[in-house]
């Protein structure tokens, strides 16, 4: 069993909160990156396979599918580097080109029935214990954590945006 990170003082100063989460999603972060080298290999991925899923996984969440040429930038390697591994992934069955609604010359990365399953068989458990371990906060400190989140992944995202490694820091 973990020890509890969290500091329960009332009177705490925001310095302490503010490193206390920064503590927080490191580890989150951390166990995060385990568990998906697990996924990769109990279904024969590479490392960089299950971060292609993620990455076509956030982007649909977020209501903006990747395609492969974004997909290239987000992983930091070349486009025929993601042409490889995509093509192993449709081979796989665990993503598929869909052409773009609007615009048919644009092919979005999706994934598949198939992909779908894989995932919810292997993660299933771990949002049933989500739930469970956010089932006794009251939605207003469930609201709170999202503001949170949201706040960090974008300073996360500007950060990123500005490392001359990137790709996408002005020059």
């Amino acid at each position: 069993m973990g020890e509890d990170t969290a500091n329960t003082d009332p009177d705490a100063d925001r310095t302490g909160l503010e490193t206390e989460i920064a503590r927080d999603l490191r580890a989150l972060t951390a166990i995060s990156e385990q568990i998906g080298h697990v996924f990769a290999r109990s279904n024969s991925l590479r490392p960089n396979d299950f971060r292609a899923l993620m990455h076509v996984a956030t982007a649909d969440a977020e209501g903006a599918p990747v395609t492969a040429g974004q997909l290239s930038k987000l992983m930091g390697v070349s486009a025929p580097a993601v042409t490889y591994l995509l093509e192993r992934m449709i081979e796989s069955g665990h993503l598929e080109r869909v052409p773009d609604a609007t615009d048919r010359r644009r092919v979005h990365l999706g994934y598949t029935e198939h992909g779908m399953s894989v995932a919810a068989g292997f993660f299933g458990p771990l949002s049933a214990r989500t739930r469970a371990a956010l089932g006794e906060l009251p939605d207003s400190d469930l609201a709170a954590a999202h503001r949170v989140l949201v706040g960090v992944t974008a300073a996360l995202r500007e950060f990123y945006a500005e490392l001359p490694e990137s790709g996408q820091a002005a020059d």
